[in-house]
């Protein structure tokens, strides 16, 4: 499963084993992750992709995350959070 810039993943270990992030870029073995509240535009997660899984058909829009503006992290934390309820009754 190929997981891409905007997806909504859920990390499947670590400290935030089971918290859901969009992811910001992804490389080969890497992606970088944010929720916006502590995790923002400006200080990614660095996480394995052996340790996420996708957790949602949607995504968020590429073109506001390259934009990397400070309101941005608002709207991933409001996105994150209208996705929160479907993923975390997938998981369980």
């Amino acid at each position: 499963m190929n997981i891409l810039q905007g997806d909504v993943v859920v990390a499947t270990a670590g400290k935030e084993k089971n918290q859901i992030f969009v992811v910001l870029e992804v490389d080969e073995k890497f992606c970088y992750l944010v929720d916006g509240k502590r995790l923002k535009l400006t200080k990614p997660k660095k996480k394995s992709l052996k340790h996420v899984q996708k957790a949602s058909k949607t995504s968020f829009e590429r073109e506001k995350l390259q934009s990397g503006q400070e309101k941005v992290n608002a709207e991933i934390r409001k996105f994150l959070k209208e996705r929160s309820e479907y993923v975390q009754r997938r998981c369980d």
